[in-house]
């Protein structure tokens, strides 16, 4: 025929509808070789015949497979890393058609694009002050998002695999190079005594939420989750299986991401105390606003009693570590103090053990050979008495 070879074999498709499926290439003998690879895939079970391109089967994937499945957080980072990062470069191939290249080129695309310019975000400021203005300010996407973003893909590929879309995963043969891990500097058990004395000084009302997120090591999330119905003062524990986060404009109050992260943990004299502590202050909080307070049961709540919002809580944790004069840390980091503040708290091992969820108690007691001055133990145990008073 004109301009090539064309050839077709009967397939069955996935519905089950037998059809005929064409393969057409410029020679008679890559027309053949083609021929025959189809007829491979049909031996072994049913073939598309109409593939859709990859950004059709993504909106598919999105709303089918990974919405009803997954948490709304995660949720909302795969829509995100699809609209920005893989359908504005692959989105128009044809799914059955992409293959390891252009997966390679597509990371490679991506290590070298200014995402300020190609996703127009300083096209929509009021006064361009980069890219849109002719200088660009090479905003590259990060290894951890290139990262995340064939993640991704390569999970979409997967499904399309189990759908009998495709045979083969183009996403699995692309290696990516080891990400060099930062390096976390956590407070040091100093450091958080100062910081804690200086919300405890100001009467910080989330002085109970710096003690449990230092002393405990819980999440932002399951912080902000913590209901007073999963709190047992009288018997010193608190169920840690809900987390609070916001997606899309919308608070979700969920369980936990893992089985392994819920836990009923033992709550140390320090945390009782400043949760007995928070419990009065909610009272008279309640007692002020009158009629305007709505109950949500929430430990951790604004003035009116509405869930505290995880970025209020993000701004008010670096001011009180501008007040408190230590270095800004994140949150999260704030979970590697946890052990050394135990240790310095006079919590036993085997209390500690849980708290940190180690199996090993020998794991604990290394991390209980390294203990602070005595000054600092002392200032730690003051504070814990004054909260008791």
């Amino acid at each position: 025929m004109a301009g090539g070879y064309r050839a077709f074999v009967w397939v069955t498709t996935p519905d089950g509808i037998r059809k005929r499926k064409y393969v057409k290439r410029k020679t008679y003998e890559e027309t053949r070789k083609a021929w025959q690879e189809l007829k491979s895939k049909v031996d072994k079970g049913p073939v598309a015949v109409n593939a859709p391109t990859l950004g059709e089967f993504l909106l598919y994937w999105l709303r089918e497979v990974v919405g009803p499945e997954l948490a709304p957080l995660t949720v909302s980072t795969y829509e995100t890393l699809v609209r920005l990062y893989i359908k504005p470069y692959l989105g128009a191939k044809r799914l059955d058609k992409i293959q390891v290249r252009d997966i390679r080129l597509w990371i490679n695309k991506l290590r070298v694009t200014c995402q300020c310019c190609a996703q127009g975000k300083d096209a929509r400021r009021r006064a361009p002050r980069c890219c849109a203005a002719g200088r660009c300010c090479q905003q590259i996407a990060s290894a951890r998002t290139i990262k995340d973003a064939r993640g991704v893909l390569r999970s979409a590929f997967n499904t399309a695999i189990a759908e009998d879309l495709v045979a083969k995963n183009p996403a699995t043969g692309v290696r990516l190079s080891a990400r060099r891990t930062r390096k976390i500097k956590p407070w040091s058990v100093e450091e958080a005594r100062q910081f804690l004395e200086s919300a405890r000084r100001d009467n910080d009302p989330l002085y109970a939420a710096y003690v449990l997120i230092l002393v405990l090591g819980l999440r932002k999330g399951e912080l902000l989750g913590l209901t007073w119905d999963r709190i047992n003062l009288d018997a010193a524990e608190l169920d840690v299986s809900l987390q609070l986060q916001r997606v899309k404009r919308q608070l979700h109050h969920r369980q936990t991401k893992t089985e392994a992260s819920e836990a009923v943990l033992p709550l140390p004299e320090i945390c009782t105390a400043a949760l007995r502590l928070r419990q009065k202050s909610q009272q008279d909080a309640r007692r002020d606003a009158g009629e305007a307070w709505v109950e949500t049961g929430f430990v951790f709540t604004s003035a009116h009693g509405a869930p505290f919002e995880p970025r209020n809580f993000n701004r008010r944790f670096d001011t009180r570590c501008k007040s408190a004069n230590v270095r800004k840390i994140t949150i999260h980091d704030t979970r590697h103090t946890c052990a050394s503040l135990l240790a310095a708290l006079d919590v036993h091992p085997r209390v500690a053990m849980q708290i940190l969820r180690h199996s090993d108690i020998k794991v604990t007691m290394e991390i209980y050979t390294h203990i602070p001055s005595e000054q600092t133990r002392q200032a730690l145990k003051r504070l814990g008495e004054s909260l008791g008073q």
